[in-house]
């Protein structure tokens, strides 16, 4: 199994990132999908979420209107279109493969660094 982010980097405030995680290994298609964040000194937070055939997304208060999580099953691929970035945006970012029969996430990829400075 292995689930490889990418995209990460640094931005301007007001700036967009598009993150990618892609997968392989295990049933992408059977799988809902999430991204986390973990900011220096902090525990790691759900930012988004998205049902395996990518019918519904939900997404942290803090995200929300700014980011898009969508998915596309054919790429085994999963993605965080972040617009609008804040400095408090600044984390390293997880993209998770969550079962609900597990009830919680199963596989984990290995983060990708976010830095929002100006």
């Amino acid at each position: 199994v292995q689930l490889v982010e990418s995209g990460g980097g640094l931005v301007q405030p007001g700036g967009s990132l598009r993150l990618s995680c892609a997968t392989s290994g295990f049933t992408f298609s059977a799988y809902a999908m999430r991204w986390y964040r973990q900011a220096p000194g902090k525990e790691r937070e759900l930012v988004a979420h998205i049902t395996n055939a990518g019918g519904s997304t939900n997404y942290a208060a803090s995200v929300k209107g700014r980011f898009t999580i969508s998915r596309d099953n054919a790429k085994n691929t999963v993605y965080l279109q972040m617009n609008s970035l804040k400095p408090e945006d600044t984390a390293v970012y997880y993209c998770g493969a969550y079962s609900s029969s597990y009830g919680n996430v199963k596989y984990w990829g290995q983060g990708t660094q976010v830095a929002v400075s100006s």
